[in-house]
């Protein structure tokens, strides 16, 4: 299956969910090129990027898993190659 760069970007609103958010990020490893996370005090959240090299399908299911966890907010850009 063809492989596509992507970057899920997800704001955390509560950051209770954080420790599901790397549980479920570990399970996907092998795809991941880097990941940067950014704690934001000031209104309470932390904001993650995480970018993949992987089938679009495998992409999807991350980051369908990361939105049903509560608080937290999920959008996915693939790369057009």
């Amino acid at each position: 299956m063809e492989k596509r760069i992507a970057l899920i970007g997800i704001i955390v609103e509560d950051i209770e969910s954080s420790v599901e958010i790397n549980r479920i990020l570990h399970e996907y490893r092998e795809y991941l090129v880097g990941r940067m996370g950014i704690p934001y005090k000031a209104q309470n959240v932390a904001i993650i990027s995480v970018v993949l090299d992987a089938p679009a399908d495998i992409t999807s299911s991350l980051a369908g898993k990361l939105g049903m966890l509560p608080g937290i907010s999920v959008k996915t850009v693939y790369s057009k190659k």
